[in-house]
């Protein structure tokens, strides 16, 4: 296999449904897919085993009690489950274009991780995206989203599928190509070297924190947020904590200061 798709999830079946069948039609087959499940219901595995067939290869799907917001200790464990060695970072909650892995692998490099970004919906038209619509791609027409509730603005210029146009905004783009939880990969031996996910955080930066940590190590961002498209669905975040994100700004700002590379609380505890 060339690359393992991880896709963190927590009680989302209608949605994790969704992305699955956005995987299920990639124009690249041959990839693993790791169910990072934060504790959810039997709900979820019951969506998981509906798509097995649907895959060449095994879906794995690892999952942990529900004692809060442990996304990065899930991630940890499903780094250890890979069987690639690259990997590709995702939530279960941002259906992948077509193209989206072979993109990603397109992108690869030795020395670089691939910053990614999504294009953002709102509820109205989250719902009404059936399956019929993500076969025929036409969730990532414009056309078809203006016609069912999204607002026209300058982020659209994401979806228009010309590669000398995405690379052309890749490069003039002002966003920096961060460490992006919902889209963004890297060689697996580069995630190891830096000790995965820092266990410590909880939701707010603790994605960006591991790319910093990568940057230290001298890993150095590539953009491809217009080349790489995911469309995100709408949801609640009722797990943020405003202290728990200010802890995590100061771990960064410790990173920093320290150049540090490795954390201690990560996939393997020292």
């Amino acid at each position: 296999m060339k690359i393992s798709i991880v896709i963190s999830t927590y009680n989302s079946e209608e949605w994790l449904h969704k992305v699955l069948l956005g995987y299920s039609i990639q124009t690249e087959k041959d990839f693993e897919i790791i169910i990072a499940d934060d504790g959810s219901t039997s709900k979820t595995k019951d969506v998981i085993d509906s798509f097995r067939s649907q895959f060449p290869n095994e879906i794995i799907h690892v999952w942990q009690e529900d004692e809060g917001f442990r996304k990065c200790k899930i991630l940890n464990k499903a780094i250890e489950k890979s069987n690639t060695d690259y990997l590709l970072f995702t939530d279960g909650d941002c259906i992948p274009r077509k193209d989206f892995v072979a993109t990603h692998l397109a992108h690869r490099e030795r020395g670089y991780f691939l910053s990614g970004g999504y294009f953002k919906l709102p509820i109205q038209t989250s719902n009404l995206i059936t399956d019929e619509v993500i076969q025929n791609q036409y969730c990532f027409k414009i056309s078809w989203l203006l016609k069912n509730g999204f607002k026209l603005n300058f982020k659209v210029s994401k979806l228009i599928q010309n590669k000398l146009f995405s690379l052309f905004m890749n490069w003039v783009t002002t966003t920096k190509p961060t460490w992006n939880g919902h889209n963004s990969s890297a060689y697996k031996s580069d995630i190891i070297a830096v000790n995965g996910f820092n266990e410590l955080l909880s939701y707010g930066g603790e994605d960006r924190e591991l790319g910093e940590r990568l940057y230290n190590l001298g890993i150095f961002s590539k953009q491809i947020r217009y080349s790489a498209i995911c469309l995100h669905l709408y949801h609640e975040r009722n797990y943020v904590d405003i202290e728990k994100i200010k802890f995590n700004l100061k771990v960064r700002k410790f990173n920093k200061k320290h150049n540090v590379i490795k954390t201690k609380e990560g996939i393997y505890k020292n």
